[in-house]
């Protein structure tokens, strides 16, 4: 037969387990962090973006290139 783990063992365990995994690649956490506010600034631009006037493409290039 074999062991039992009531709720309380199994989350003890999987916490034990993540905070280990955490612990030892922080880069994971901080990766996702860090595609998680990019995705947010993303989102908030073009929110920004459809409430503003449209431009012709070239009045776009000439500000990226400086000629405006």
């Amino acid at each position: 037969m074999q062991p039992s783990i009531n709720n309380k063992q199994l989350k003890d365990i999987i916490k034990t387990a993540v905070s280990e995994v955490l612990e030892e690649r922080q880069d994971l956490l901080q990766g996702a962090i860090e595609a998680a506010l990019e995705d947010l600034a993303l989102h908030q631009a073009i929110k920004e973006g459809e409430k503003s006037k449209t431009v012709k493409r070239e009045e776009v290039f000439k500000v990226l290139e400086g000629k405006a």
